[in-house]
Order: C-alpha cells, then sequence, then structure tokens
C-alpha cells in the first residue's frame, strides 16, 4: 500500500504545472477517492489538495528567484487565472509578494517532497473486529461543530449539557441493537480532516426505526464495518485511536474507508479521566 502511494506521490511531482486528478492519484494507490484522501491527511498531516498547493508554491517560489519567466508566465504555469490570485498565494506560503521576493532576493518557504515508509514500532497490537450491519438510523440530537484533534471538543461539551435528561431518556430507550447505548456519532466530515472544519455531530442511539418527532435523524445504508477497541486517558486515547487507524491499520489490512458516518461507544471511569471505547469505522474490502 505504501509503495502504491509513493507512486501516487510521483504523479503529483510529475504534473505539478498540469491539472492533477484525485480519481488518477486513487486509481495509482488502487484505492477510491474517498479513501485516498482520508488515507493522505491522516499520513501527511495536511490535506491533497493543501500538499499540492504548497508543492506548486515551492516550485514556482524556485522559479521567481529564477527569473527566467515573467511573473505572469508562472503564475498561468501553475494554475492562476491572474497575476493577483498567483500573488495573493505566493504572500499566504511566504510571506512576501512574487515582485518583492524577485526584486530583493527574499527567502522563500519551502513544502518538501513528501514520501511515506513504514515505521514498525511494535508496542502494541490493535484488537478490531468486522461487523455487516444492515440498514439503520441514529435517532438522538444533532449540532453542526468544527473538529478538534486535541482536548475536549468545548462545542460538543457544551452541547451534550444542553440536552435535558427527559430528552436524554427518550433517546436511550430507542436503542435497539449493536452498538447499544448512547453513541457519538460524526458525519459528513470534510475530507480534509483540517482543524477547524465542521462536521454533523449527533449525540443519539442506533436503531431499526426512523427519528419520531422532536427529534434528528440520519440513515445509515447496509455495509460492513470494522470495530476497534481502546483503553486510555479521556480524551486522548479516543483521538489516538483514529489516527491509528488511519495511519496504521488501513495501509496494513486489505479494507478501505467508505462514506459513512463514524460511530463512537464511550464508556468514562467515574472521574471521567479514563475511557473505554468502540470505534467503528464503515469500510469496504479491497482486492488484494
Amino acid at each position: 500500500m505504501l509503495e502504491r502511494l509513493n507512486e501516487a506521490l510521483d504523479h503529483i511531482e510529475s504534473r505539478l504545472d498540469q491539472r492533477i486528478e484525485v480519481a488518477d492519484l486513487a486509481r495509482i494507490a488502487v484505492t477510491s477517492e474517498y479513501h485516498f484522501r482520508r488515507l493522505f491527511s491522516a499520513l501527511a498531516g495536511i490535506s491533497l489538495s493543501e500538499y499540492i498547493r504548497r508543492r506548486r508554491l515551492t516550485v514556482a517560489g524556485a522559479e521567481v528567484l529564477a527569473g527566467e519567466r515573467t511573473l505572469l508566465e508562472i503564475a498561468v504555469r501553475y494554475g492562476y487565472g491572474s497575476g493577483e490570485a498567483f500573488a495573493r498565494a505566493f504572500r499566504a506560503m511566504h510571506g512576501v509578494g512574487p515582485g518583492e521576493a524577485r526584486r530583493a532576493g527574499a527567502a522563500v518557504n519551502s513544502q518538501p517532497r513528501m514520501s511515506f515508509r513504514l515505521v514498525v514500532e511494535g508496542s502494541s497490537s490493535m484488537r478490531y473486529r468486522v461487523v455487516e450491519k444492515e440498514r439503520f438510523h441514529v435517532v438522538g440530537k444533532k449540532v453542526r461543530v468544527p473538529l478538534v484533534h486535541e482536548g475536549v471538543n468545548p462545542r460538543i461539551a457544551e452541547f451534550i449539557r444542553s440536552i435535558d435528561e427527559e430528552t436524554m431518556r427518550r433517546i436511550a430507550a430507542l436503542s435497539d441493537q449493536e452498538p447499544e447505548g448512547i453513541l457519538g456519532v460524526s458525519d459528513n466530515l470534510d475530507p480534509s480532516r483540517a482543524e477547524g472544519t465542521e462536521l454533523d455531530y449527533y449525540h443519539g442511539v442506533v436503531t431499526g426505526a426512523a427519528a419520531p418527532e422532536g427529534l434528528d435523524g440520519l440513515a445509515v445504508p447496509a455495509g460492513a464495518w470494522a470495530v476497534f477497541e481502546n483503553s486510555g486517558p479521556f480524551p486522548r486515547a479516543l483521538q489516538y485511536l483514529w489516527r491509528d487507524v488511519f495511519t496504521q491499520w488501513f495501509p496494513s489490512n486489505p479494507y478501505q474507508s467508505r462514506p459513512g458516518p463514524e460511530i463512537l461507544r464511550t464508556r468514562l471511569s467515574q472521574d471521567a479521566a479514563r475511557a473505554d471505547a468502540e470505534l467503528w469505522i464503515p469500510v469496504e474490502r479491497t482486492a488484494l
């Protein structure tokens, strides 16, 4: 898998001055566009589109300093429709406009070319199972919140506190299948998974029935789910679990993610310092 991802990175490098199609990159990596975007952002720490943008501006920066082409020629070469658009993007990355950089010979920033390598840590194994589920519904209360990678998400915590006890009892009574009980469900995430991008968060249950009046619902089609178990400090261990699934488990197993909500079942210790959790990720098997 990592070899195929690196071949996709080679393709990016060969086409920095041309249009780059995600479909072509996914085909090289032998995976879906959806999974390629997800896996790339997890491994690289930035979104695919941001990486391509920064690589183009890195190469463009070298050409600006070299002075062999006009600034407009460089702008057009790297996909900018006008010199003004190029200047704005150039300044955002390099801290200086292209004209000033050329005149003053200013220092510019660089986005290094990436490659993915396997680092074997061997400290622990990941416990998982794959479950086939029929069509179901997520039912509860919904809010749109920003994505937070580290620490408690304050918007989610505030939202949960705002749900009254009677509504919580009503929601809990609807749980009729695995995963059982009150859950945190994330849906409609930005493919980049960048900090601050928004997602739909449901505080609810999994059930066979549609949402009754007064509650929010999400219909989820039938499919396979990889279920990961985790215990550790809350919320750090849970956030690291998401990271490890995409950076360790997916590259090592014949599965790819598919569109759908991600479901987290959490049971906190009495002092809320630790948690036992199950993370449900929608997956599909890939060809070997």
